[in-house]
């Protein structure tokens, strides 16, 4: 994923893309903005704390799919190509988790003390994004 997809496409991240296993209409901005208080789902999320941190990581991770790319070009052998694959892999998986138990202790950690629907939603998107972990 480029910088620009990153910026682009951020729906994507929470779950909000055509693939997600959310309620109709809970990928909309109306939905997000019931959801998270936020105009458009976008505001301080539990990940921004650290988002330098992870903006660096994800560079790495990029670094490794570059990699992918030579090796490839490079008719490097099939087995190590899939080596690389593993480890870019375990790279965003780790990634995915690192973002998921930041939501888990910002946002529906938020939504708790909110109670009501708010946890409601938060928990059940939670469950989706875990859903969609375990699924990858």
């Amino acid at each position: 994923m480029t910088t620009t997809q990153a910026r682009t496409e951020p729906d994507h991240a929470h779950g909000a893309g055509p693939e997600a296993d959310t309620a109709p209409g809970a990928g909309t901005a109306a939905a997000a903005e019931a959801v998270d208080g936020h105009q458009g789902g976008h505001g301080p999320h539990g990940y921004s704390a650290q988002k330098d941190a992870h903006l660096k990581r994800l560079r790495r991770i990029e670094g490794q799919i570059r990699g992918l790319q030579r090796m490839v070009d490079e008719d490097v052998y099939c087995i190590d190509v899939l080596t690389q694959v593993s480890a870019s892999t375990k790279a965003l998986q780790s990634f995915a988790l690192s973002l998921l138990e930041e939501h888990l202790r910002h946002c529906v950690a938020a939504a708790a003390e909110q109670g009501g629907v708010e946890l409601d939603a938060k928990v059940a998107e939670a469950t989706a994004a875990i859903g969609r972990l375990l699924r990858s």
